[in-house]
């Protein structure tokens, strides 16, 4: 090769990770990788208009006229490698000058990119900081720097970046060798050396302690995080339902992490406008890491800010801002999702990168109608319901295959919000639940949905609970699949603590559930855990005063604990009317008090008035005072009612406190049989 001027160019180097052993191993199989290799890095190279300076047979030395070029061919060549047969390759980039004597190829640049490369990991592209100012204009880019390096021959540590593009491996700190520089110790100071190391790891023994184990909310340092409710920074007051949404769809995004705990939407949704401190929030929903962001929407055009905290310390672990037209909306989405992965160092497969890019609906309008009607749905009252099910209908009359609207409105029936009976509303959250499923088969939210159908009204057990294990395998982030399996769990009397450790999965995911919180102390009172029930209920009415389900079961849980001045006070606060056949109400409850405290002559007198004044009541709820009265007929024929009607509360009957000395009765018996339970 003749004599070439000095030049300045963007080189790359290649390895073939751990080819020798390949070789050793199996030498026709690596025979074979190494030709496909040289095949396609000829290929790449070429189309990229660079040049093959060094063909090493398991690695090379090419160089390129500009970055983008270098980084181009990069991916290309890491792409078509993740196909079999696989080559495990390695790439490190760098920009700096070359010359040639002899024909070989000198110049520090040379040096500096062989040793980025000896960091790599198979499938991985690292770089300099001279790479990344070329490259951080072009969006088809990512990248994170995975720190500051000591390279042999090189005076100053260099800050070392990793593409971060779909399918590329990030390398972890573990695995970050190379050619490093070795820091010598001179004998005549090694003792010197030696006993400041002892002291120095006291010092951070002491302060890892004291850090790490005095602070009880971050003794483990888990993968967890909170998305906070992005601001809407809009002039435009309306776009509120947008910036909830974008929270919403990054929830959905990051709930798709394996490994990472991340808290609902209704527990963050409290923080909205938080006056608390980060570090206080994050311990109140017992995660490590917070989200924060921002957003503002003029016209088509979006800006969205985001960041990523150590709750612990305050760190900003990255930070970021998008400046982007709304049809790039859900791009942004899948890359704030696919940051926090690599920020809290979670290696993802290609088939959960995937995930992370799949999107329910390419239709911007849609998705817009789609998040109104489930800005309407979280305010969960008659007038919201309608709002959200026009809104739900629009959205899939622009895009029929609209899985999660389906969803959606699958939801706003699944208990009788608007006027009709469980009954009646029961077969429209089917076939909407269904039709999700046949869009999308994978649906964690439709799939709950199905597998409550199944168990709380078909009593088709074996059914449901396969469907709520395929919910909660697609999604372990959905603290409404936990729910409905713990229920089942410990309903059908299969396992009540497995079942009461699902709720608190859920509730570990969504602590600020006023649903979740009453159902764990529900379900302690069935499984005759009354003081934990008591404690619980105690706390869900701190998080709601207002909450009829959680006053109604914290009364049946003062009586059984003999505190019946406690409970009657309770009673007075609960709502006289009967319209709901959901909740407690005062009437049934007031009988109910009466019989057990051995006042059967008011008991009657009560029953007799509440059945006057509001015949509608829910027969389940009658049926334990009828039992307290010895009225045998009328328990059976209340809780053969509450069957014919659907009620939600027969399928709570077998573990049922309340009932437990009929239920030996033939006719118990025979209602557990219609309900498939022994």
């Amino acid at each position: 090769m003749p004599l070439r001027n000095r030049s300045l160019a963007a080189i790359l180097f290649t390895d073939i990770v751990g080819s020798t052993a390949m070789m050793q191993k199996n030498e026709r199989s690596a025979i074979f990788v190494n030709k496909r290799y040289s095949t396609v890095l000829k290929e790449s190279v070429l189309s990229r208009s660079g040049e093959i300076l060094n063909d090493f047979g398991d690695g090379s030395l090419c160089t390129f006229h500009s970055a983008t070029e270098a980084m181009a061919c990069a991916i290309e060549m890491q792409q078509k490698f993740q196909l079999e047969p696989i080559v495990p390759l390695r790439i490190g980039l760098h920009i700096g000058e070359i010359f040639f004597e002899e024909g070989k190829v000198f110049g520090d640049g040379v040096n500096v990119a062989s040793r980025i490369q000896s960091l790599g990991v198979a499938n991985s592209i690292l770089f300099s900081s001279v790479v990344k100012n070329e490259i951080k204009n072009h969006q088809e880019f990512t990248f994170v720097s995975i720190g500051k390096f000591h390279f042999k021959n090189v005076d100053e540590p260099m800050e070392i970046f990793a593409l971060s593009n779909e399918g590329l491996s990030i390398p972890k700190k573990e695995e970050l060798t190379g050619k490093l520089k070795e820091f010598k110790i001179k004998s005549h100071s090694k003792k010197i050396a030696i006993t400041a190391a002892v002291f120095l790891f006291l010092i951070t023994a002491f302060f890892f302690y004291k850090y790490f184990f005095s602070q009880q909310s971050f003794t483990k340092k888990e993968k967890s995080i909170a998305i906070l409710p992005f601001a809407n920074m809009s002039k435009d007051k309306d776009n509120e339902y947008f910036s909830d949404g974008m929270t919403d769809e990054i929830i959905t995004q990051v709930s798709k992490i394996p490994l990472l705990k991340v808290i609902s939407r209704t527990s963050v949704m409290q923080y909205k406008n938080p006056t608390k401190s980060l570090k206080q929030i994050a311990e109140e929903l017992s995660v490590s890491f917070i989200l924060e962001g921002g957003i503002q929407k003029a016209g088509d055009t979006v800006r969205i800010n985001a960041q990523l905290i150590d709750a612990s310390s305050g760190y900003h672990i990255w930070a970021d801002n998008y400046d982007k037209n709304i049809k790039e909306l859900f791009a942004i989405q899948s890359e704030v999702a696919e940051k926090i992965a690599n920020a809290l160092e979670t290696k993802l497969t290609p088939q959960e990168k995937r995930n992370l890019s799949t999107h329910y609906t390419d239709n911007v309008e849609a998705y817009k109608f789609y998040r109104k009607g489930r800005w309407f749905w979280g305010k969960r009252t008659k007038s919201s319901f309608d709002s959200a099910e026009i809104y739900y209908n629009k959205a899939i009359e622009l895009d029929p295959d609209y899985a999660i609207a389906y969803s959606g409105l699958a939801d706003i029936y699944i208990y009788p919000n608007n006027g009709l009976t469980q009954r009646e509303a029961i077969p429209i959250a089917r076939k909407y639940a269904t039709s999700a499923l046949l869009k999308d088969s994978t649906l964690s939210e439709a799939l709950t949905t199905l597998g409550f159908i199944q168990s709380a009204f078909d009593y088709e057990w074996a059914q449901a609970k396969s469907t709520l294990e395929k919910a909660i395998a697609l999604n372990p982030n959905y603290p409404t699949a936990h729910l409905f399996y713990g229920n089942l769990l410990q309903y059908t009397g299969e396992s009540t603590e497995r079942g009461i450790d699902e709720i608190k999965k859920a509730l570990s995911l969504d602590p600020l559930s006023i649903n979740l919180n009453y159902v764990l102390g529900r379900n302690y009172y069935a499984a005759h855990k009354f003081d934990s029930a008591y404690d619980q209920l105690r706390k869900t009415l701190t998080l709601d005063s207002g909450f009829n389900l959680a006053k109604g079961n914290l009364v049946y849980i003062l009586l059984a604990r003999k505190q019946y001045s406690e409970a009657f006070e309770v009673i007075k606060h609960i709502d006289k009317t009967g319209t709901s056949k959901t909740a407690y109400y005062q009437g049934p409850l007031l009988c109910y008090a009466y019989a057990v405290t051995g006042d059967k002559t008011r008991a009657k007198m009560e029953l007799e008035k509440t059945l006057a004044e509001y015949p509608d009541q829910s027969p389940y709820h009658l049926a334990g005072t009828y039992l307290l009265l010895n009225d045998y007929n009328e328990v059976f024929n209340k809780l053969e009612k509450a069957y014919d009607l659907r009620e939600l509360f027969v399928y709570f009957l077998k573990v049922d406190p309340t009932f437990e000395t009929i239920r030996n009765e033939p006719r118990f018996k025979s209602l557990m049989k219609k309900i498939n339970l022994k």
